[in-house]
Formats: structure tokens, C-alpha cells, sequence
């Protein structure tokens, strides 16, 4: 058996011995897998395990996650940190080895997955980073940004509509240094794909705009080293289909049964003769193996050296362009921005949409990382740079990205661009398409990436486009989920602060919520919203009542205040743009701004109730919407459900008092 095969089934057999230890695990892709994982990795990526972070490295992502076991012995054996105790801790708690990647997580894990159709997505992004980076960057003489993005995927990273939908715009942007290893086994939990995957994935890729290739032999490794080479040289994306058997080897192989469960104690001997391995310990990694990628290793730290090398001559020859680099690859920005009165400056009542757009136009101009767009809704989100150019085959150096009608592929793809470093990526949609977005959102809550998210046209407000285009759970969707900033701001100077907000969240994803019609700029929005929840103005000299809302409400709990008052209710009104940054404030600031004492509290939301009890307690109400809208006229919809200034004064005094 020659080195690299024994490589192969080294990782072949960690992976089994780890999957039976933790008696839960995915032995079938990397049993079938293995050759190709390694050929990548040991011929084809640029790679540096002493840094395995920086800038220039070729990215890889295992969008099968399922598959990890094939991951963490690559990165054993790559020496990135990956301990065989690792290994042997596979799926435990606290480990470096969790049952699905986990960026931030393992060291060489460059995106979280385990959805399916995530990687290939995110891999889609981090392309596109890599050509507008390059594009910005690169000379003739000095290259800075020259890497490619690979993903492996199988079968059923292929049958979700988000892989689709990435590789769509993939094929037209023409993402030439985007390559794709297809672990084709046709098999999936539930047996053959031929019950629900009939089609001919390669003239699918074909006809999306990609180059494909086919490796008829999943074990030939200098067939699919040759193939990616080959890859390389085009001007398209590639996918290379990799015929493969699952569960290669063991009794289970080419069945359903070796995709999700171990092999079983009694097999793996068995496993090990059939695969012509001689060794009899567990976890074993041949002295041979590890003489041979000890000098692999200081082959691929190699490439770090000579980039920090071409660094150095790149901030001689072009130092202006070298600083700007730095910022961008740091995310660098400058906090004077933050105190721009400019920012802040707003002649006339809008909606929060409008101002969220000038907010953009503004900043785009000091903020040279932002790289964003909208699902095919730019002129209704308001969400295009002005001044900039759009991003395509053509002009990479553009800022602006047409995403399409493509609303999950659309976030996964701002995750990947934002997980490749040195930008900073913004999408839009229409609130309440948010649904087709959240599996990303929650992806970025769990990589830390502060991907902003542009939600427009919030409530009932959007009229006559009815129950369909409105949205009434999604802001109680989005504010349950851990780690996301969600900012509901009611007038343009909130609207501002939000933008600040999620421009300092570079650790956490910020949600947007804008609205469609105008609202009042109020005299007391402050920058006490950065805080989440604030005392936006007391009525009367006692308070005995404190309502509580957010965006378009504000201005209707105003009035409804102004009434109150006049009737001797002393009333506190707090706006609430974002519970999750209220959160985070201290246990005295949020007792200063909702009192205990003070028991009669209002929610006031044109959305769902839902969430809102926390804070108005046992003895408050919820003044909300728990019902789908309507096709009409947005004040006629806000008289219909009960959102004016009579209805509400009118609840709370029944209710209350």
C-alpha cells in the first residue's frame, strides 16, 4: 500500500473508531470520502496549519457537516490542533469535536454546518468575496488576494432549493475559483435518491453555468487530483462529480444504514481487513503516515511565509493601498463615524425605510467594507449605494449585489462573505420573506458574523398587498433567537442609531425592521436607543402607568399618552427598538427605565403579542396583533384592528382603570 492510500484509510479508520467510541456518528461519507478530502488537502489546497487563519489561504467547507468525523482527522493529521484525545472525545461535551462543524469552535473549521445546502451557499459568498477583494487589491506585480473556495457536498446538500438558488447566481457571476467535489453515492437516510432525485446533477450544473467534471473511480486519487487542477484553469464554477461508494468497505456499504449510524464493534475488524489495514490498536496513526505528513505539513507552512513575504513588499511598493488593506482585513472602523451629526440630520417625517436608505448612502461613503444588496427589492428597501457600482462578471469592484429573487441563498451567501474577512455584508428583503431567510440568520447567531439584515415593509402598514406581504409573527421569530440583535426603530434618528448598533455588533447579526409608511420624527429619539429601551418622555408629574412599544407604535403610544395625561394618568412612555440589546444593559438601568413598583404596563405593537410578556407582567396588557392582516389601505387596516390613538386610550381605561 503506497503512503497517500494509507493516509486515506488512516482517516478512514479514525473516523470509524471515533463514531463506534461515541456510539452516535456518520461513518458513511467519510468512508466513501476519504480519498477525495485527501487529495485536496494534501495536492491541492494553499494551507498553512501554523496560521490557519490567514487571509490568502484557499477556504474549505464540508457542507455534507454531517460527514465532520472526515474533517477532524484531516485536521489531525494536517496538525491544526486536533489532538487523537480529540478524537477519541467525538460528539462529547466541551470537546473540539462536536457532532457537526462548528466555526470558532475547531481550529480549520472555516463555516458552522450541518443543514444542508448551508456550505455549498456560504462557499458561493466566500468566492464572490475573494474576486471583489482581488479586484480592489491585486496589481500587476503583487497578488494579495489569489485563493480558491472549495465546498464538498453530497447528495443531499444538492436536493435543497437553497443550493440552488447559490449556485444559480454562482454560474452567472461566473465564479471561476469556486470548485465543488461532489460525493455522488446515491443514497440518502431514507435508501436510494432514485425515489426522490432523478435528475442528471451534472447538465443541471451544466445548465446553471458551471463546468463539470466526472471521477468515475471515488478511490483514484491522482484522477481527482488531476480533475481539480483542471478546474482550476476555467472561467466558470466547477463541479466535479465524484462517483463513491457509501460506507466504503464495511459490511454496511452502499446502503441507507451506513449514512447516520456506527458500524458496529463486531464489523470494524472485519471493516479493517477488507480495507487492507494491518494494524490492530484503535486509533492508530502509522509511524509512516506520520513521518509523511510531518514534511507535508512544512511544505504547506510555506505559503503563509511567502505571502507574509509578498505582504511586506506590497506595503513598500503601494503603502497607501497597503493601510487600506489592513482596515479591511481587521474591520477596521473608524469611531469618529459614530459622532457624525450628519448621520443624524433629517429635514422631514419619512418612513423608516427612507431613512434606513439614506443611513446607507451616508455611511457607504466613510465605510469602504460595506458590500451588500436585495433580494430583487433594492428600490422598494431602499438598500442600494448610490454612488456605487453594481458587483457582477464583469466589474467585480462593484458594492452593490443583485442577489435575485433569492432570499435563503441570499443570507447564506452574506454569511460566507462575512466569514471570509474583510467585509462587511448587508442583504434586504421584505419582512415578511424573513421566513425564507431564518435558517442563515440563525447560522450567523452561531458564527458570531454581524451579517446586517434589512427587513422592510414591518407590519399591517404595508396595506394593500395584504395578509400575504404582512407580517405578524416574524419580529417575535427573529427576537427569540439567541445571539441577533433585532431593531425595531420608530422615527429616522432611531433608524440611524440602529445602523450604528449593527455596524458596532460585529459579533452578532442585526435585523433591521423598517417600515413602509411615514412616521414622525420625534423631538426626544435619542442615543439612548443604542441601549435597546429607554425613557422616551414622561407625561404628568406622578407615574402610574408605563407603555411599552416600538417603531410605527411610538408615535400612536405618544398620543395615547397625551390623552392619558389630560385625564391626571401620570404615564411613562419607553421605546423598546431592540429587547436583546436591553438585555444586555444592567440590572439597575433596567430597573430605572420599567420600575417594579409601577405594575400597570402596556405593549403596544401592530404584531404579534408574543415576547411581550416579560415585561408588562401579570397585571399589564398586550395591545397586539394575534390575527393575519388585510388587503386594504394602511390607516384603514390600523382603524380595522385597532391601532389609533382612540381605540387604545380606550382599551387601557377598561382594562386599568
Amino acid at each position: 500500500m503506497n503512503t497517500k492510500n494509507l493516509c486515506v484509510n488512516t482517516i478512514r479508520t479514525l473516523s470509524v473508531d471515533a463514531i463506534q467510541k461515541a456510539k452516535s456518528g456518520h461513518p458513511g461519507l467519510p468512508l466513501g470520502a476519504a480519498p477525495m478530502a485527501f487529495a485536496l488537502f494534501n495536492d491541492c489546497l494553499k494551507i498553512s496549519p501554523k496560521k490557519a487563519d490567514w487571509f490568502d489561504r484557499d477556504r474549505f467547507i464540508l457542507s455534507a457537516g454531517h460527514g465532520s468525523m472526515l474533517l477532524y482527522s484531516l485536521l489531525h493529521l494536517f496538525e491544526y490542533g486536533v489532538s487523537i484525545d480529540d478524537i477519541k472525545n467525538f460528539r462529547q461535551l466541551d470537546s473540539l469535536t462536536p457532532g457537526h462543524p462548528e466555526y470558532g469552535h475547531t481550529v480549520g473549521v472555516d463555516a458552522t454546518t450541518g443543514p444542508l445546502g448551508q456550505g455549498i451557499s456560504m462557499a458561493v459568498g466566500m468566492a464572490m468575496a475573494e474576486s471583489h477583494l482581488a479586484s480592489i487589491f491585486n496589481t500587476e506585480d503583487e497578488k494579495l488576494v489569489d485563493h480558491y473556495t472549495y465546498s464538498l457536498v453530497g447528495d443531499g446538500c444538492l436536493m435543497e432549493g437553497i443550493s440552488n438558488e447559490a449556485s444559480s447566481l454562482a454560474g452567472t457571476l461566473k465564479l471561476g475559483k469556486l470548485i465543488v467535489l461532489y460525493d455522488s453515492n446515491n443514497i440518502t437516510i431514507e435508501g436510494d435518491t432514485s425515489t426522490a432525485f432523478s435528475e442528471n446533477v451534472r447538465m443541471r450544473y451544466e445548465a446553471l453555468g458551471w463546468d463539470t467534471f466526472l471521477v468515475e473511480d471515488g478511490n483514484d486519487i491522482e484522477k481527482i487530483i488531476s480533475t481539480i487542477e483542471s478546474a482550476k484553469k476555467t472561467e466558470k464554477p466547477s463541479l466535479i462529480e465524484i462517483k463513491t461508494k457509501i460506507g466504503y468497505g464495511s459490511v454496511k456499504e452502499g446502503s441507507a444504514s451506513a449514512h447516520g449510524e456506527p458500524l458496529g464493534e463486531d464489523n470494524i475488524p472485519q471493516f479493517k481487513r477488507n480495507i487492507g489495514w494491518e494494524y490492530n490498536e484503535s486509533f492508530y496513526v502509522p509511524n509512516e503516515v506520520r513521518e509523511y505528513m510531518k514534511a507535508k505539513v512544512q511544505e504547506k507552512n510555506k505559503f503563509f511565509d511567502e505571502w507574509e513575504n509578498k505582504l511586506e513588499s506590497y506595503k513598500i511598493k503601494y503603502p497607501e493601498r497597503y493601510e487600506l488593506f489592513v482596515k479591511y482585513i481587521n474591520n477596521e472602523i473608524d469611531e469618529k463615524i459614530f459622532e457624525d451629526k450628519e448621520i443624524f440630520n433629517f429635514e422631514k417625517d419619512m418612513a423608516t425605510r427612507e431613512s434606513g436608505g439614506i443611513v446607507l448612502n451616508k455611511i457607504s461613503k466613510l465605510i469602504p467594507q460595506l458590500f451588500g444588496g436585495s433580494a430583487d427589492l433594492g428600490p422598494s428597501n431602499k438598500s442600494v449605494m448610490k454612488d456605487f457600482e453594481f458587483y457582477s462578471s464583469e466589474n467585480r469592484s462593484g458594492k452593490n449585489i443583485h442577489f435575485g429573487v433569492r432570499e435563503h441563498a441570499m443570507a447564506a451567501i452574506c454569511n460566507g462573505i462575512s466569514l471570509h474577512g474583510g467585509l462587511l455584508p448587508y442583504c434586504a428583503t421584505f419582512f415578511v420573506f424573513s421566513d425564507y431567510l431564518k435558517p442563515s440568520v440563525r447560522l450567523s447567531a452561531l458564527m458570531n458574523q454581524g451579517v446586517i439584515y434589512i427587513l422592510t415593509h414591518d407590519s399591517i402598514g404595508v396595506g394593500e398587498d395584504g395578509p400575504t406581504h404582512e407580517p405578524i409573527e416574524h419580529l417575535a421569530m427573529l427576537r427569540s433567537t439567541p445571539n441577533v440583535s433585532v431593531y425595531r426603530p420608530c422615527d429616522a434618528k432611531e433608524t440611524a442609531y440602529a445602523w450604528i448598533s449593527a455596524l458596532k455588533n460585529r459579533n452578532t447579526p442585526t435585523c433591521l425592521a423598517l417600515t413602509r409608511q411615514k412616521l414622525v420624527n420625534l423631538k426626544e429619539t435619542s442615543s439612548e436607543s443604542l441601549k435597546g429601551g429607554y425613557v422616551l418622555r414622561d407625561f404628568g408629574e406622578k407615574v402610574e402607568l408605563i407603555i411599552m412599544a416600538s417603531g410605527s407604535e411610538v408615535s400612536l403610544a405618544y398620543e395615547v399618552c397625551e390623552k392619558l395625561v389630560s385625564d391626571g394618568i401620570g404615564t411613562r412612555l419607553v421605546s423598546m427598538p431592540c429587547m436583546d440589546e436591553f438585555e444586555k444593559q444592567s440590572s439597575e438601568y433596567k430597573e430605572k427605565v420599567l420600575p417594579t413598583e409601577i405594575r400597570k404596563r402596556v405593549s403596544l405593537e401592530a404584531l404579534s403579542t408574543f415576547g411581550w410578556g416579560k415585561y408588562v407582567g401579570l397585571d399589564g396588557i398586550s395591545i397586539g396583533l394575534d390575527t393575519f392582516g388585510a388587503s386594504a389601505p394602511a390607516n384603514l387596516l390600523f382603524e380595522k384592528f385597532g391601532f389609533t390613538s382612540d381605540k387604545v386610550y380606550d382599551r387601557i381605561k377598561k382594562e386599568l382603570f
